[in-house]
């Protein structure tokens, strides 16, 4: 058996297996890749580079798992973001404006969007009351079941920031805020 202590783990070998048993609660950042051996870059102009290159790289992240998640139900990022919007108006109708304007991604094409999730049942159009040239857009029963069923999920929603706490959490959206009141 050949043994050894590599950065905190313990290495016992033996002839057809490795056991790996860590001697001390090392610290995350022994553990996980930085950004700069993430993207291959060995330096950044200032630290706010370093945060911004961070920031749309966790959003990649981010995007493609809730993509991947929101699949399983036959949705889209978008198409999720639409049905919530108007879940949120309910009992009242929505204006295809009204949701362009909540809409997380605001270069989205709201009018594309709900006219997929028409052919899939999940919302109606319907002629407005108040003005007969205007359409509005309601959630159906069937859109209301699958945003129960994601509901029923929302843990997996959360994945992602799993390993903060809620005081973490709280920190990160105040920082956020920052940036966004600096960009609107």
């Amino acid at each position: 058996m050949v043994r050894g202590d590599y950065g905190g783990v313990k290495v016992l070998f033996a002839p057809l297996f490795f056991i790996l048993v860590p001697t001390t609660n090392p610290d995350i950042s022994e553990i996980m890749p930085t950004i700069e051996e993430l993207i291959k870059q060995p330096k950044f102009r200032n630290e706010k580079h370093k945060a911004t290159v961070s920031v749309l790289y966790v959003h990649n992240l981010i995007t493609n798992y809730f993509e991947e998640h929101l699949g399983r139900y036959g949705l889209t990022l978008q198409q999720f973001n639409v049905l919530r919007i108007l879940r949120g108006q309910q009992p009242n109708p929505s204006t295809i404006n009204l949701i362009r304007e909540r809409m997380l991604d605001k270069m989205s094409d709201a009018s594309r969007i709900v006219e997929r999730l028409r052919k899939a049942e999940l919302v109606e159009r319907v002629q407005s009351k108040e003005d007969r040239r205007a359409v509005d857009v309601v959630i159906t029963a069937k859109g209301l079941r699958v945003l129960t069923e994601i509901d029923k999920n929302s843990a997996q929603l959360d994945r992602p920031f799993e390993k903060l706490s809620e005081q973490e959490a709280a920190q990160l959206s105040k920082l956020i805020e920052k940036v966004f009141d600096t960009l609107v």
